[in-house]
């Protein structure tokens, strides 16, 4: 059974960055993919970006030059490095694996951008 662990959250002022990490245990098929969704208080759960196993990236648009996702393979963990944070930003950030027709999540990590 895949476990996802999500890392890195915290508070950060406007303008400021963080490093989301999220580390996969279990079994990880060659052919996946990994992303990062956030919700708002609110809000629905959106996609923010993915990754695919052959590196493939896909941003939602308000996210685009500011946030970058990353992966590891052999430590099977993705990252999401987030640079000009906003208070928009603000949201529980969830970890995301599809492989074989399944989806796993995370717990989720709080992310607040305030002053």
């Amino acid at each position: 059974q895949v476990q996802l662990v999500e890392s890195g959250g915290g508070l950060v002022q406007p303008g400021g960055s963080l490093r989301l990490s999220c580390a996969a245990s279990g079994t990880i098929f060659a052919i996946n993919t990994m992303a990062w969704y956030r919700q708002a208080p609110g809000k629905q759960r959106e996609l923010v970006a993915r990754i695919d196993n052959n590196g493939f990236t896909d941003y939602r648009g308000s996210v685009k030059g500011r946030f970058t996702i990353s992966r590891d393979n052999a430590k099977k963990t993705v990252y999401l490095q987030m640079n000009s944070l906003t208070p928009e930003d603000t949201a529980l950030y969830y970890c995301n694996l599809f492989q074989s027709g399944v989806e796993t999540w995370g717990q989720g990590i709080q992310v607040t951008v305030s002053s």
